[in-house]
């Protein structure tokens, strides 16, 4: 084993971290350094394992999380187990391969050094797959009191807050409070918005009238709020106009042209006046990227992602990669980037693998292009709406192929397994999982103000 070191005498600020340095197998291979373990960086690993090179990756988890599912976990529909796999069972066998739990403080370019919450350690090529977080747009107000919905702690704060709340609701004799109490706002009408709806609305449907006898279940009051005419924008009008009669179905209120500008815990307001009192806030509406310390801002384009050219070198580096969620590929047919889901991703981790492996070799190397596999969207059970190409349809069949291609997406046959039941007793039965209060979760500064 060694311990990367760098002369301290002209950087006095990193003495303590240069002196708990990572420690790491010895290699003469070229060390490829990744940080994050979403799909894009699973895919890089999974590219990479058994060449000739020696790979670090670096997360502040010690598990992936399959995202797509987050809003499942968050409505008591699984347990957070079922769409976790650890990172060290992911590299089982990897013997090329190590991961170091830590969290990135910061990159120096020109050293190629990465400074951890853990020590340091070097890079001869550094891929960032860091993904994003939840984009509040500046709305302090709406940061401290709402909730996002980016990873597993964030669905368990949201299943917590409700399951809270909705007891509350049966100790209050107040119904102004009884009705904030169960009234949920969810910001931002995409897949994630869309999905999370139609999960809360079953969730009302028929969870709700057994567990809550102490009041109709119709006082729970579910908006998806969407500052745009249109749901889920990115798939076709087809999918947008099928999405939007499902919610209605469901009795979801869908207000459209709605743009929330403050949120104090209670009371959500809009640009255009409109208020709704609620204690339950979801915020979908956006994502920008995250990243730690190093990389200036003009490598950045909208969102906070970082700007590559073809290859997803980032702009000005040569040894400095980004794929995925934080990577931007603008090219005259993707100004915009790709979009930040999960097959773009993977394309994307798979494309690097090999085209770093031609970089170390002196070969030459071909142009990342996407290719678009199509789009699916779920609103509750046995509904659905897909576009794949051409062909675009919605209903049962559907649905069908949202499960399927999710249940195969998901890490480890165990956890595919999990999920399998899991859906199989909720088709048949609407059970949901185990409605537990684990720990009280508490917002900053208002819950039960």
């Amino acid at each position: 084993m060694n311990s990367d070191k760098i002369p301290l005498q002209n950087n006095p600020d990193m003495l303590s971290k240069a002196d708990a340095s990572i420690c790491l197998t010895d290699s003469k291979l070229p060390r490829i350094v990744i940080i994050g373990g979403g799909f894009a960086g699973l895919a890089l690993v999974e590219g990479l394992k058994g060449k000739e090179v020696q790979v670090i990756l670096i997360d502040k988890n010690n598990f992936h999380q399959f995202q797509p599912l987050l809003y499942q976990v968050a409505t008591s529909g699984l347990e957070p187990d079922s769409i976790a796999f650890p990172f060290r069972k992911q590299i089982s066998g990897y013997k090329n391969v190590s991961f170091r739990l830590a969290e990135v403080e910061e990159i120096k370019t020109e050293s190629k050094t990465i400074y951890t919450s853990k020590g340091m350690l070097t890079y001869d090529y550094l891929v960032l797959a860091t993904g994003t977080t939840t984009n509040f747009f500046g709305m302090k107000a709406v940061e401290e009191n709402s909730l996002g919905m980016k990873n597993i702690r964030d669905s368990l704060n949201i299943r917590h807050m409700m399951l809270q709340n909705l007891e509350q609701a049966t100790i209050t004799c107040d119904d102004i409070e009884r009705d904030t109490l169960t009234n949920f706002v969810i910001v931002g009408g995409g897949p994630a918005g869309v999905e999370m709806a139609g999960a809360l609305a079953e969730f009302r449907k028929y969870i709700l009238p057994k567990d809550y006898p102490e009041y109709p279940s119709s006082i729970m009051k579910i908006y998806l709020v969407e500052g745009s005419n249109k749901l889920i924008a990115a798939m076709s009008d087809k999918a947008s106009t099928k999405t939007l009669k499902y919610l209605k179905e469901l009795n979801v209120e869908v207000l459209f042209n709605e743009i929330v500008t403050d949120y104090d815990g209670n009371l959500v307001t809009t640009k255009n006046g409109t208020q709704i009192n609620a204690k339950n806030l979801i915020w979908t509406a956006g994502v920008k990227g995250q990243l730690p310390k190093g990389i200036d801002k003009e490598h950045l384009v909208n969102g906070n992602r970082l700007k590559t050219n073809e290859n997803l070198q980032v702009e000005g580096f040569d040894t400095v990669f980004a794929m995925g969620d934080i990577a931007a590929v603008i090219t005259n047919k993707t100004p915009k980037g790709h979009p930040q889901v999960a097959q773009p991703a993977m394309q994307q981790g798979k494309y690097l693998s090999k085209t770093l492996m031609n970089i170390i070799h002196k070969k030459p190397t071909k142009p990342f292009k996407y290719k678009d596999k199509g789009s699916l969207a779920t609103v509750g059970k046995r509904r659905a709406v897909a576009d794949l190409g051409k062909l675009k349809f919605t209903g049962y069949a559907a649905w069908l192929l949202w499960s399927f291609v999710h249940l195969m997406s998901i890490s480890g046959f165990r956890n595919k397994l999990l999920v399998g039941i899991n859906w199989t007793i909720s088709y048949f039965s609407y059970e949901k999982s185990n409605r537990l209060i684990i720990r009280n979760f508490k917002k900053k500064n208002t819950f039960n103000k």
